[in-house]
């Protein structure tokens, strides 16, 4: 019987592909940019990054983000839609890290936008990675300005970034920022294209910027100030020496003419100072588009809350008075009728030129180096002590009146003026008055030689020196000519404080004079500006 051998059975083909070993071009889920989360005037970095994967298609924020970021979803969907950019069916995953860290508001659309895209769109991974995307997306797709975009940009600066894209409403306002490369754009689609996606960019014109209310940078000159001669000196003084100054008197004094004169007469901003100005109206007004060079002037009025004055906000904390005022001035007319509560508030921002605002998880940061002119009527009526005119108040409301001002607030301020009406004599004698071009020449002339004094220390001007280093420092006036400060602060006309705060004053007087050191004549000048005190 011959027998036939059976075929072997088949086998599998060996594959060339090891399913242990990696893909050599894997697609890529994950996409990154960067953008900013402003926390009061100060901005930190954010990872922007877009997770792809195999669900149930929905766009999910994570990442501590507020109400109207977990808003962006629908927005960037809709935006995405209608620039021909659609989003993967698929479930993706927005994380913003660092995850802890608070972030609110819209300006987190665009960077949102764009991760998301590069999870499958054929976008420049490297180009994505290293811009700043910051704005808000309309449904169409065109990019709308956002506030605090000159924040935004100066983190993202010092973080090392050199890109950023901004919506086209805010490039200037990018541009005041020195080594950073601002792209303005209009709609996603011409972002999409400027990182390499094949995309068509529609025609049209992008969004305007928000119109801001017209800012009067012009100051009135010291000249119309007629019959107040010892008062526009003292006024010159606070300027010279960044002090801060009380002006006390009845109505038409010429209280708020002084004070709305002391800007013109201050130096003009340098880039760091003007820098942190414009940041402030960034975030309050929007539209920056040039720095600027005249210090700021801002006067609430005396019903302003204590929220008001120092900035707050329950969801979005917002700078004010005092942050909007740093580098400028402060003016409080009419001081005794605000509330306790809003002038002791600003104690600690004299001190330290920082208002820290805390709030439920969130703690926000703005500058507040700021020149206080406060001024008041002595009683509720305003006659008490004129010639001629006969106050009607009882003693005991003159004393509420006067405690509004508390002795910790009094004993910051270096100036303490009091001032009558102009008699006919001091009208007749205006004629020549001080201009706001000299008195700014003599201040500019006194803050060089303060300046070039204090070359080697952290200060520059003779309200920021230390107290110590103003008894005990190289410089320290002698013994005899401190005796008269010595005397009032035994006898307790004076505090420490109030000690230090002469001692300012008397250099001052003495960078005024063009003298190397404060004299006796200067220190006892000091005082009687200070308390009133007859040296």
């Amino acid at each position: 019987m011959t027998g036939t051998v059976p075929d072997p059975p088949p086998t599998r083909p060996e594959s060339s592909h090891d399913p242990f070993a990696p893909d050599p071009d894997p697609p890529v889920t994950v996409a990154r940019t960067w953008a900013v989360a402003l926390h009061g005037a100060v901005g930190s970095i954010v990872e922007v990054e877009a997770d792809l994967s195999n669900q149930t298609p929905d766009l999910r924020i994570i990442g501590l983000a507020d109400k109207a970021l977990n808003e962006s979803a629908r927005r960037v969907h809709n935006a995405c839609q209608n620039s021909d950019l659609p989003l993967p069916r698929r479930r993706l995953t927005v994380n913003l890290s660092p995850a802890n860290l608070p972030k609110h508001g819209s300006s987190f659309d665009l960077a949102i936008a764009v991760a998301a895209i590069a999870t499958e769109t054929d976008l420049d991974v490297a180009s994505v990675s290293r811009t700043v995307h910051i704005g808000e997306l309309g449904l169409d797709g065109r990019l709308r300005p956002v506030p605090g975009v000159l924040p935004a940009v100066v983190a993202a600066a010092r973080a090392g970034f050199h890109r950023v894209v901004v919506p086209h409403a805010n490039r200037e306002e990018a541009d005041l920022v020195a080594g950073i490369d601002a792209r303005g754009v209009g709609t996603l689609a011409e972002v999409a294209a400027l990182h390499g996606a094949d995309v068509e960019v529609p025609d049209g014109e992008p969004v305007p910027p928000a119109a801001s209310p017209a800012r009067i940078e012009e100051v009135p000159d010291l000249a119309e100030v007629i019959g107040q001669e010892d008062a526009v000196e003292a006024l010159t003084v606070a300027a010279a020496g960044g002090h801060h100054l009380l002006m006390s008197g009845p109505p038409g004094a010429g209280k708020t003419m002084l004070a709305r004169r002391l800007p013109g007469i201050l130096p003009e901003l340098d880039d760091a100072a003007a820098l942190a100005v414009a940041t402030i109206r960034s975030l309050t007004e929007g539209g920056i588009t040039s720095l600027p060079r005249i210090p700021p002037f801002e006067a609430p009025h005396h019903s302003a809350s204590t929220a008001a004055l120092v900035g707050g906000g329950s969801r979005v904390i917002h700078p004010g008075a005092v942050a909007r005022a740093s580098e400028g001035v402060l003016f409080l007319d009419e001081a005794g009728e605000f509330s306790g509560n809003a002038l002791d508030a600003l104690r600690q921002p004299l001190e330290t030129g920082v208002i820290e605002i805390h709030r439920s998880g969130a703690v926000a940061s703005f500058p507040a180096r700021f020149q206080l002119v406060l001024a008041t009527n002595p009683c509720p009526c305003g006659r008490y002590g004129v010639l001629g005119s006969a106050c009607d108040c009882p003693p005991m409301a003159i004393r509420r009146y006067l405690q509004r001002l508390s002795g910790p607030l009094l004993d910051r301020i270096d100036i303490e003026l009091r001032m009558q009406r102009v008699s006919v004599a001091q009208r007749r004698s205006g004629v020549g008055a001080t201009t706001t071009a000299q008195a700014r020449e003599r201040v500019a002339a006194a803050r060089e030689r303060s300046a070039h004094r204090l070359s080697g220390t952290p200060w520059r001007r003779n309200a920021q020196v230390s107290g110590a280093w103003l008894r005990e420092g190289p410089s320290a006036p002698e013994p005899a000519v401190r005796r008269p400060l010595d005397l009032a602060l035994q006898r307790g006309a004076l505090t420490l404080r109030a000690y230090d705060r002469v001692l300012r004053l008397a250099w001052t007087l003495a960078d005024l004079a063009s003298r190397p050191r404060p004299t006796i004549d200067d220190v006892g000048r000091a005082l009687y500006l200070k308390k009133g005190i007859p040296a």
